[in-house]
């Protein structure tokens, strides 16, 4: 009977003494910064000597959509200035994105003799910490060990120096991803240093150091330029302390920003404060049942998800607008979405979580176009911003002048100009656009995307025509909705592929639907990784081929027929010539489900996700390029079994969550659950609070009930 006792008594204190892990704790910051090199990760052998890309992300501090992100440089012209295989540290730059850009005001801690050819520092991967907020590594060569956190507008640097070593801080205020234009570095009180660097957006910062500011010199040395901050009583014990305020609007700005945010607050402090507001973001997705392997990949998808677009006003709402004008609208300012990326998922993402960061994205978007030929902005490739605005509104969120972004939208359009759609004029004309004829092209040569274009466009199009239905436009409703089908006019019924055409109408010659392009018809894709791009109308996509029997085949060729081997850094994971390392084809997968092969879908789906986002030698690389977390939204609706199929569109797809239950605190507060029932990849049906759902969408409105949707499986057996 003791043992008995003593045994319950065991399980009893165990079980009070459990604690659930923080959400935080899953967090990888280091996943999506390393390369893929070996062959059956890239799906062919290298020959080229460009890296591939593993995603293209940063490993440092940072908080969701902030202005700063504090993150070590560990070689510049480089995608996020990180690489996981890389040995040495440059300094620890203020700004990222990941694409190839920012990296402002890079300072790396020193001792001794340096120049400005040879400052840096190595560093090993068993001395390095990432975590939400927080990062850590130690400077081999100087034996410091620096710690980084930070705030919305300001950055927190803790180093800690060696006994009795003079402290000394490299500026390499010459040096960032963009060309620098102009500098400023110059000591300021005491215990301060101010200045700027123009290069991308001229960021001022605001600089308090517990340790006296010494001296400001400059060292120079052939074509290399650096500064070198050197700090009174230096032979002190305590680390030390850097607090930056930074501002695009002034050195005095900067200042404000630092006071409001982090002028009194130690450093645990503020990396304890960085933590909560991760962990409170990403409670927003509470998951049960999955590996933990599993958990780790989707809680570093979704805390990747929320580092752009990027907060470009002060704590007062000042900001430097389009006409470089100093302007408070009483909205947060932000930087423009990857939109040729992220419409497709975490634009989506961002308005279900932070409505409040998506109205002022939308607002911010609003005023750029309005001082900039009255065009809404565009990004790289297509007219986006249409499917992110009317996607918003449609999914409730309405408080901005839609009328005033719509009148944008419309000019984009319908109006020919610098800032607008390019080619419009001969989109409007006959509904497509043309393709130069010629032959032997290769990958990365710049020409229209004349497909690409023509099938995004009619998207967009429709995404237009939803606003001016809102609006009550009948007339350009009509004439927008009149556009939607021009997708069709490039599809090629003798080939079963969307095709260019020359300007003559005719078909162009030299076509392999396995040669990949850079901009030659297609945007970074060959024929195969663009088929089926229709999400407003997958009725009239699928009529263009004989059956569905047809579909399936093309589909069942798609992901079985293996790629010939071509070589471009932007395209790795393939699944045939499906390609999840880039954008183009990340819809394709669904295409089975309207055909009524749905276990197809999820089979695919299963293995991108089992596949895709930790490959490599570390497991630390995606298959392809993060593009500002497109590739990581991708994995966290799928996860939870939705995706935005037609992001315009207020609803979602169901599919198969890879957890066995899922909680979703959507930004109003409403909270709505998915369940898993089974563990086959055929759904046998869905339910929404107990109700059974026709077809395989749920919509917005739906899920803000707060009720349960359960999606029942076949069993593996």
């Amino acid at each position: 009977m003791k043992k008995h006792l003593l045994l319950l008594t065991c399980i009893f204190l165990l079980s009070g003494c459990k604690t659930d892990k923080k959400l935080t704790g899953y967090v990888n910051p280091l996943l999506g910064t390393a390369t893929l090199w070996e062959p059956e990760d890239l799906g062919y052998v290298r020959k080229i000597r460009e890296r591939t890309w593993g995603a293209e992300v940063f490993p440092g501090a940072s908080l969701p959509n902030a202005m700063v992100q504090l993150s070590p440089v560990t070689q510049f012209r480089s995608g996020a200035g990180y690489q996981y295989e890389d040995t040495v540290i440059y300094g620890f730059a203020h700004t990222n994105k990941g694409h190839w850009n920012l990296l402002h005001i890079p300072l790396l801690p020193v001792t001794g003799n340096i120049t400005p050819q040879d400052y840096r520092s190595g560093f090993s991967h068993e001395n390095e910490t990432a975590h939400p907020g927080y990062y850590q590594v130690f400077l081999k060569r100087y034996r410091i060990n620096a710690e980084l956190t930070s705030t919305l507008r300001c950055g927190y640097h803790r180093y800690t120096f060696p006994p009795g070593e003079e402290k000394k801080l490299v500026a390499d205020m010459t040096r960032s991803n963009n060309r620098v234009t102009n500098w400023k570095i110059e000591k300021a009180g005491d215990h301060l240093f101010t200045g700027f660097q123009q290069a991308e957006g001229k960021l001022y910062f605001y600089a308090l150091s517990n340790y006296p500011v010494n001296n400001i010199e400059q060292l120079k040395e052939d074509d290399r330029e650096i500064s070198l901050v050197t700090f009174g009583d230096s032979k002190g014990k305590k680390p030390l302390e850097l607090k930056i305020g930074f501002s695009f609007v002034s050195v005095e700005n900067a200042q404000m920003n630092l006071e409001q945010e982090m002028i009194d607050k130690p450093f645990s402090r503020v990396r304890k404060e960085a933590d909560k507001t991760w962990e409170s973001l990403l409670s927003k997705i509470e998951v049960t049942g999955g590996t933990e392997r599993e958990k780790g990949i989707f809680y570093s998808c979704l805390y990747r998800s929320f580092l752009w677009p990027a907060l470009r006003s002060d704590v007062n709402k000042d900001y430097i607008d389009e006409r470089n004008h100093v302007v408070n609208n009483g909205f947060h300012y932000y930087t423009n979405p990857s939109f040729w990326d992220d419409y497709r998922n975490k634009l989506i993402l961002l308005g279900m979580i932070s409505p409040e960061v998506t109205l002022d994205v939308i607002q911010s978007l609003t005023d750029k176009g309005e001082k900039r030929g009255g065009y809404m902005p565009t990004f790289f490739h297509g007219d986006h911003a249409s499917v992110f605005i009317a996607g918003s509104y449609l999914r409730g969120l309405k408080d901005f002048d839609l009328e005033r972004a719509y009148k944008l939208l419309l000019k984009n359009a319908t109006v020919p100009g610098r800032g607008g759609r390019p080619y419009l004029d001969e989109y409007m004309e006959r509904g497509w656009i043309a393709e130069k004829d010629t032959t032997n092209v290769p990958t990365w040569d710049e020409y229209k995307a004349a497909v690409t274009k023509t099938v995004e466009y009619a998207y967009d199009d429709y995404a237009t025509a939803l606003i001016a239905k809102e609006l009550g436009d009948e007339e350009n409703y009509r004439m927008l909705m009149g556009r939607t089908g021009n997708y069709k006019n490039l599809f090629d019924p003798g080939t079963g592929f969307w095709r260019g055409k020359i300007d003559n109408g005719d078909w162009i010659e030299d076509f392999d639907p396995y040669y990949p392009y850079y901009a030659y018809m297609f945007r970074e894709a060959n024929a195969w990784q663009s088929l089926f791009f229709a999400p407003h109308d997958v009725d009239g996509m699928l009529a263009l081929y004989p059956s569905h029997q047809a579909v399936e085949l093309k589909l069942d060729s798609l992901f079985t027929v293996p790629w010939k081997g071509y070589e471009a850094h932007n395209m790795t994971g393939f699944i045939g010539n499906y390609c999840h390392g880039n954008q183009p084809d990340h819809h394709i997968p669904y295409t089975y489900t309207f055909i009524g092969r749905q276990e197809k879908t999820q089979a695919v789906l299963d293995s991108i996700m089992g596949r895709f986002y930790d490959m490599g030698a570390d497991k630390l690389a995606y298959a392809g390029m993060d593009d500002a977390g497109e590739m990581s939204a991708w994995y966290v609706f799928n996860a939870i079994g939705l995706y935005t199929y037609s992001p315009a569109d207020p609803e979602y797809m169901v599919t198969v969550p890879l957890f066995d239950k899922i909680r979703f605190t959507l930004g109003d507060n409403t909270t709505f659950t998915i369940r898993k029932s089974g563990n086959g990849k055929k759904i046998q049906g869905i339910t929404y609070g107990g109700n059974k759902l026709e077809g395989w969408f749920i919509s917005h409105r739906q899920l803000q009930e707060g009720k349960e949707l359960t999606v029942q499986t076949e069993d593996i057996r």
